[in-house]
């Protein structure tokens, strides 16, 4: 029996050592090759996992980024009264606001504005209108960031009503229609580096909030309805 086992040993050692240097460098260049393959499976799935879930914290955090820094073209709030003192300033050049809407990976609605453009003069106040959707089968809450571009464009982009960061609670297979009311500062005119902006985009996007269960909200308003009835 010993002998049988240095017998097999030899052998062993015999088919080892008698493989080429270039089998043995293509054998060791598989094994690296697979090696690598699995660790970027590994790392691609973990990136995918963190990004679902950060998806559902990154509007709040985005809201608080974009009043920090201004990125992504910081629009200003004004009110109805201040927006009814307003003079369109006709001498200026017409500005063309395109509208642009989506959704995240992970909500299941579709959004869209309802208009592909406006063209209008810096302080005349102007009613855009977005479509949004659940097309599931259960009611779905979702909140909405945006972004102006050219970025420098969003201290003149004033909005008088927005939909934006705010929760938006649609039950199943509905549609609504969400209105922007918003004008471009006069101010506008006055400022050199916006003299060759004769274009502004005006862009949303809807994520899912995991904040509300919606299961309490329906039960709590079939309670109301029947405490109607």
């Amino acid at each position: 029996m010993a002998q049988t086992r240095w017998q097999l040993a030899a052998g062993a050692r015999r088919a080892f050592t008698s493989e080429s240097p270039k089998s043995r460098a293509e054998r060791l260049r598989r094994a690296g090759m697979a090696e690598r393959n699995r660790r970027a499976l590994i790392y691609l799935t973990g990136v995918a996992i963190s990004w679902v879930g950060m998806s559902y914290a990154f509007v709040p955090l985005y809201k608080i980024f974009c009043k920090v820094t201004g990125f992504g073209g910081t629009t200003q709030r004004v009110d109805l009264v201040a927006a009814d003192r307003l003079t369109p300033r006709e001498d200026s050049k017409p500005i063309r606001i395109t509208f642009d809407g989506g959704v995240s990976a992970v909500m299941p609605w579709s959004f869209r504005p309802q208009q592909r453009e406006l063209v209008l003069v810096p302080g005349e106040t102007a009613l855009a209108f977005y479509t949004a959707k659940n097309k599931t089968d259960k009611a779905i809450t979702g909140v909405a960031t945006y972004n102006v571009y050219p970025p420098q464009a969003g201290v003149y982009f004033n909005k008088i009503q927005c939909f934006c960061f705010e929760e938006q609670r649609l039950k199943a297979h509905e549609e609504i229609d969400m209105p922007v009311f918003f004008f471009i500062d006069p101010e506008i005119c006055d400022d050199p580096s916006m003299s060759a902006v004769h274009n502004i985009t005006l862009s949303y996007t809807f994520f899912k909030t995991d904040d509300v269960n919606e299961e309490d909200v329906e039960e709590e308003e079939e309670g109301k309805a029947s405490a109607e009835a």
